[in-house]
């Protein structure tokens, strides 16, 4: 109840400075082509990020980015719908692609943050994707075991 009550009077304060600076009319004004505005955005970006999924999809290529530019494209979406001044602003900030891609970084810093598997996630995200069918059965006996380690090409290349 304290969130909605402070959210109605941000918006309320925000409509009356604007008002008080270029008038009724053209706070109305602004506050109608805001909305049109970023609705038109949400629709043409949130088309955008379907496209960008399907693409990742299509490529066998793990979507997080294009899932989350659609996610805050959606969320932009409905803070726009909501009538207000600073939610039209918020909503325009999350439709336009410079400052989705920064709360997106945010976003995804924050989870990481939270939960380290997601990083993990995230880093084998980027490497190549093989088929390949797990087997639990034990090898036979008489199965040579081939041992050695793993040397990276960068390495090689620098000596």
């Amino acid at each position: 109840m304290p969130f909605v009550l402070l959210y109605l009077v941000v918006e309320i304060v925000a409509l009356v400075a604007l008002g008080s600076v270029i008038g009724l009319g053209w706070t109305i004004v602004v506050l109608l082509a805001g909305s049109l505005l970023g609705l038109w955005l949400a629709r043409r970006e949130g088309v955008r990020a379907a496209q960008a999924l399907a693409e990742a999809v299509n490529n066998r290529r793990v979507a997080h980015a294009e899932v989350t530019d659609g996610l805050l494209v959606a969320a932009g979406g409905v803070l726009l719908f909501v009538p207000g001044l600073v939610t039209d602003l918020a909503g325009l900030l999350l439709v336009l692609p410079p400052t989705r891609a920064l709360v997106r970084r945010r976003l995804v810093k924050a989870a990481e943050q939270r939960s380290p598997g997601l990083r993990t996630a995230r880093i084998r995200s980027e490497g190549t994707v093989v088929d390949g069918t797990v087997v639990d059965e034990p090898a036979p006996p008489g199965t040579p075991v081939i041992e050695g380690e793993i040397v990276d090409p960068q390495d090689r290349k620098a000596s």
